[in-house]
């Protein structure tokens, strides 16, 4: 299938198939090995995508199909860019086609946005998030040498970044707390993922850097956790270590 073909099916096909992992309930990331690309992979076949399933679950890595409307297909491939992806891996018929996310949207530069509507996205901190978590969940007994690599530099970016933080008209912070009696403040990567906490509409989103983030962190709370709706990582972190990397 001819490149222009691949993405007119993306645009219009009624029915898209999107391997979703069910430990981030976030589109499967995967980095090509040769290309390097930052992929989600699609199939334009219901068939062919429970097989692809199929085969992730026998080897253990825990997925699940979402079948992307054309009514929700902008959004969907809007949404990848946050997450740091750049490539969609097309698989239709007997062919893999790569399709690069820059060529299927457009956006628009950061530059023309409106100086009082600033895009906050954290691509680099979130992508790194996804495949930690994947290998984490898939492996919750191991912290294999990969993993400890992909921790260290979650937390470089995660201190790098500006987040969206949830606050309740008092000015008081939403809390979670874990089975373990551990409590926890929700921070966003990007809009989306605040979007999903607050469908209800309670809150409104401030924009703080790491450091502040960890400045105002209330008392009794050990740290953030970061897109509870989605990657849901969880960083204990102290007003002491603001500034500094963990």
């Amino acid at each position: 299938m001819e490149k222009m073909d691949v993405l007119e099916m993306l645009r219009e096909a009624e029915d898209i198939y999107v391997i979703y992992s069910a430990c981030t309930n976030m589109p499967f990331v995967y980095c090509d090995p040769e290309t390097y690309d930052d992929e989600v992979i699609l199939f334009d076949s219901e068939e062919e995508a429970k097989k692809q399933a199929d085969r992730m679950l026998d080897a253990k890595i825990p997925v699940r199909l979402v079948n992307v409307k054309k009514e929700h297909r902008l959004e969907f491939f809007t949404g990848l860019f946050p997450m740091g992806v750049n490539c969609i891996l097309v698989c239709t018929g007997e062919e893999k086609v790569q399709v690069q996310l820059n060529d299927l949207v457009i956006r628009t530069a950061e530059e023309d946005l409106p100086e009082d509507e600033p895009r906050i996205e954290n691509p680099e901190l979130h992508l790194t998030a996804l495949y930690f978590v994947q290998e984490l969940r898939r492996n919750p007994e191991e912290m294999t040498e990969e993993m400890d690599a992909l921790n260290e530099e979650m937390m470089a970016h995660f201190y790098e970044g500006k987040y969206l933080v949830a606050v309740q008209e008092d000015n008081q912070i939403p809390a979670l707390r874990r089975t373990s009696g551990k409590v926890y403040q929700p921070i966003f990567t990007d809009l989306m993922e605040f979007v999903k906490f607050d469908k209800e509409q309670k809150y409104r989103a401030l924009i703080m850097d790491a450091e502040t983030v960890a400045k105002q962190l209330p008392d009794g709370m050990e740290g953030v956790a970061i897109n509870p709706f989605g990657v849901n990582v969880l960083l204990d972190i102290s007003k002491s270590t603001a500034g500094e990397e963990e």
